[in-house]
């Protein structure tokens, strides 16, 4: 229904068709940029994407664990986090550039950084809530501090780090965008970069809406990749 009043509205003439292109076009689009190595530029932003989230999420998850489960790092390293995770991180995207040029590695560090923080936090609260009383049981059965992490505070933590994940996957999916558009030749940021100064809107919208369709996409396969991981939070 929201397609079909999309093509009605935009082809009745009410709204300028180049600056709202009906979705008929805007699907002629998408095939004409993937004859032109659009798909090209999909895989090179996949990367991207699947580099700097898994650095963030790992970093993220290790710090939260860290930080929920020792009250004196917590103490000395949480204040620094909570004010580094205020900095927007589009605004860091000029510093980055300047640190590290405009190549691959700034890309992905600037997707990473990005997902670090909301990864820290949910972690970071999940750790600090496992209830004492099943540390007390793992300690009971003397269990070392290595199996007590990996046996008690990680279980129930994980839907906290499945949250903080999934926060990171849509965020990476939006900083590849302004990795993009700050300094790159392929991408679907860059496309759409292209796309707005040529004024082409239907292939804008198509690449914008491919960015969509492929978070999206990224995000249900995270969710059945955690039911596995995880089978107890189905």
């Amino acid at each position: 229904m929201l397609i079909a009043g999309w093509e009605v509205v935009s082809r009745s003439g009410l709204i300028d068709q180049a600056l709202f292109p009906p979705p008929s076009l805007v699907v002629s689009a998408f095939f004409e940029l993937l004859g032109g190595g659009f798909l090209g530029d999909i895989l090179v932003s996949l990367s991207r994407v699947i580099a700097g989230l898994t650095i963030g999420v790992m970093a993220g998850s290790s710090l939260g664990l860290i930080t929920g489960r020792n009250p004196r790092i917590d103490e000395s390293l949480s204040p620094m986090m909570n004010v580094m995770r205020a900095f927007p991180p589009v605004a860091l995207i000029p510093l980055i550039i300047t640190w590290f040029g405009i190549g691959e590695g700034a890309k992905v560090f600037s997707i990473a950084l990005a997902v670090l923080f909301p990864v820290w936090v949910n972690v970071h609260i999940g750790a600090k809530g496992v209830p004492v009383r099943y540390i007390h049981v793992a300690k009971t059965l003397t269990y070392s501090d290595s199996r007590i992490l990996s046996r008690v505070v990680i279980p129930a933590s994980a839907p906290f780090i499945v949250a903080g994940a999934r926060i990171g996957i849509a965020v990476s999916f939006i900083m590849v965008y302004v990795a993009e558009i700050a300094g790159a030749s392929h991408g679907i940021g860059y496309q759409i970069a292209v796309s707005h100064l040529d004024y082409a809107m239907d292939k804008m919208i198509a690449a914008l809406l491919s960015l969509g369709f492929l978070a999206a996409i990224t995000d249900f396969l995270f969710i059945r990749f955690t039911h596995r991981v995880f089978p107890w939070l189905i």
